[in-house]
């Protein structure tokens, strides 16, 4: 069979030549045996049919009566039409040849002569019934011959198909053994005996291939397995030098990458970050020289922010240069980090890094979020090309600068916005308190120096008084102040700044004082801590100048929402009637409650105290946005405290 024939159609075709010889041999077999059968039957009726005659020759010479006679020659005439036509029931034929149709014909015509005369027994004498049975019996012993001759070569027949049939299984079980060695046994013997030198650690060992069949596919891919492994193994060594050298190099790499961004988180100026983080990108990279270079908004401009061992003429030359003038500072949107030959390019800054020994840039886009913000040079003296985790390390260390630089920015904008929020703080409470009080001494002066002039004593010394209560009040203004100021918050916990603070009003005041504190609650934010603290505060200024009070009581409730809570025993007063605009103490509260999403209530009257409370929303957060115009008007506010 062809080498490129599958295992299964080989035994396939193989079982099924042997089939087909099996069957073709059993079919004739049967043949042959039915032809016996029927051969068999047929000398059986035949000699049936010398019975019939000798019965026959015996009833004429009995006299038996005619009815008698034509029974007998009926019966005949049967087993006649029977040899002549067969019977596949039974079976019974006549294997018919020439001389076996000659034959039969000669009987058929004995009888066919004869048969009048049988009927006839009348005719027929002894002597004749008996010759005539006699030629009859001798016609039909030589159809009988003829017949049996063929039965015996049917016969050998048989014999030589059971002989055959005897060969074909012996030929078949020699056949069955030999292909299942070719096919079978010997291919899994070869790979048996290459797996074993496998095992032993040859890995040389190969297995022949010369079919394409199941068995040849196996071989095949057992030796590719074989070169597979002999390669990794013979390879072994140097790929594991080559994983290590690598590992090493990230490692490094991330090295690198963590001590510069260690760096740049604990810069504290945009001078120190620059010229640390060039120094160590240099000493990374290996470079010979490194600049970077900050951009402006519009990207015409690139500031030279710092460099590391850059020479110092072309460092003058080069503080600022304009975009497009070099290869630095000449970055797209779409910039990557990329090498540009220095000696090949025309640009007249090139020719100088060129003069200075340099051969290769390597320039790194600095982005922050999609912005380009910036460029860091590397100068090489020798040429360079930058791989893949190289050209990551760099884009790595060049976004943390980008973080870095805008972290520096963010801290100097929220130190600025933290002065400037420190300083409306300040001329905001000056402007509610003391210019208030200012205001009012200088038209106290006025009044007075008119008084003066008018010679009327009695409104000098009313002008007089007022202008001491007025500056008793603004030194209390100014202490006070001074209190709220110098109080400070816990991040943890907002009691003890309370606390400290009934303590110097109770210091200022002389009034008992007490701090009851429920529940628990969520630490507030401390900017939501600042804001509590000074309504507080403003709570217990007016009780200090209006209240008439001897006692006061700071309550606080913990929870999801929190609620402070300032009650005095004092005159009180008619929360219904409206006051006039120099009361702003109401105003103050109102404004820094709605910064952090609070609400203040009160409830008071006239000879029963005060109490007013401050309710925080579930999760309080300091707002940002100015008061709307006409929110610190006294129409706007529903809820009013202690002026």
């Amino acid at each position: 069979m062809s080498a490129n024939v599958s295992l299964s159609n080989k035994l396939m075709r193989i079982g099924a030549g042997l089939l087909l010889l099996a069957l073709t041999s059993i079919g004739l077999t049967l043949w042959v045996t039915w032809q016996l059968e029927g051969g068999a039957a047929a000398v059986n009726e035949a000699g049936r049919m010398r019975m019939q005659t000798w019965r026959l020759a015996s009833a004429v010479q009995a006299q038996a009566p005619p009815d008698r006679i034509a029974t007998l020659v009926a019966e005949f005439d049967q087993s006649l039409a029977l040899l002549r036509r067969g019977d596949a029931s039974r079976p019974l034929f006549v294997p018919w040849d020439e001389a076996a149709r000659r034959e039969f014909a000669a009987v058929q015509a004995l009888w066919m002569a004869e048969r009048e005369e049988w009927l006839q027994r009348g005719r027929l004498d002894p002597a004749d019934s008996q010759r005539l049975a006699g030629d009859f019996v001798l016609a039909t012993n030589r159809f009988v011959s003829t017949i049996e001759k063929q039965l015996s070569g049917y016969t050998a027949i048989l014999n030589l198909f059971q002989m055959v049939m005897m060969a074909l299984a012996v030929l078949g079980a020699v056949v069955m053994l030999y292909t299942g060695y070719m096919y079978v046994i010997n291919p899994l013997g070869q790979l048996h005996r290459g797996l074993a030198r496998l095992e032993a650690g040859d890995f040389g060992t190969r297995v022949e291939v010369d079919t394409n069949d199941e068995f040849g596919q196996v071989a095949g891919g057992f030796n590719r397995m074989a070169a597979t492994l002999q390669s990794l193994y013979t390879g072994l060594e140097s790929k594991v030098q080559s994983k290590t050298h690598r590992i090493e190099a990230q490692r490094a790499r991330l090295e690198a990458l963590y001590e510069v961004s260690a760096f740049l988180a604990k810069a504290n100026s945009i001078e120190e970050l620059s010229k640390g983080f060039s120094s160590r990108v240099r000493a990374v990279m290996k470079a010979d020289a490194v600049a970077v270079r900050w951009s402006d908004e519009a990207n015409q401009r690139y500031l030279m922010l710092a460099t590391d061992a850059f020479p110092a003429d072309m460092q003058e030359d080069e503080r600022c240069l304009i975009a497009g003038a070099c290869a630095c500072g000449n970055l797209k949107f779409d910039a990557r980090t990329r090498v540009i030959p220095i000696r090949s390019h025309e640009a007249a800054p090139m020719q100088h890094c060129a003069k200075a020994g340099y051969t290769s840039l390597v320039s790194v886009p600095v982005r922050l979020q999609a912005r380009l913000i910036g460029e860091v040079d590397l100068f090489f003296r020798e040429e360079v090309q930058l791989n893949a985790d190289e050209v990551e390390l760099l884009d790595a260390l060049a976004s943390h600068l980008a973080s870095a630089l805008e972290g520096l920015r963010a801290a100097a904008l929220e130190r600025e916005a933290a002065v400037g929020e420190e300083r409306s703080l300040l001329a905001r409470e000056l402007h509610d308190s003391i210019a208030q009080s200012l205001a009012f001494l200088k038209i106290q002066a006025q009044l007075l120096r008119t008084a003066v002039n008018r010679d009327q004593p009695d409104k000098v010394q009313a002008s007089l008084n007022e202008l001491d209560e007025g500056l008793r009040e603004s030194i209390g203004d100014v202490r006070e102040l001074l209190v709220h100021f110098r109080t400070r918050t816990s991040a943890e916990n907002i009691e003890e700044a309370l606390n400290e603070t009934l303590q110097k009003f109770k210091h200022q005041t002389g009034l008992a004082t007490r701090l009851d504190v429920r529940g628990e609650g969520l630490p507030l934010p401390p900017d939501v801590q600042v804001q509590v603290l000074h309504v507080v505060q403003e709570a217990l200024s007016n009780v200090r100048k209006h209240a008439k009070a001897t006692r006061v009581t700071l309550s606080v409730e913990k929870g999801e929402a929190w609620r402070f809570a300032v009650e005095d025993d004092g005159a009180g007063f008619n929360s219904s009637v409206t006051l006039n605009e120099t009361h702003v103490g109401r105003k103050i509260m109102h404004e820094r409650a709605g910064r952090i999403g609070a609400t203040v209530s009160l409830k008071t009257s006239p000879g029963h105290g005060t109490r007013l409370e401050l309710t925080l929303p579930p999760h309080p957060v300091a707002g940002t946005a100015a008061p709307q115009p006409g929110a610190l008007r006294p129409s706007n506010l529903t809820l009013v405290a202690h002026d």
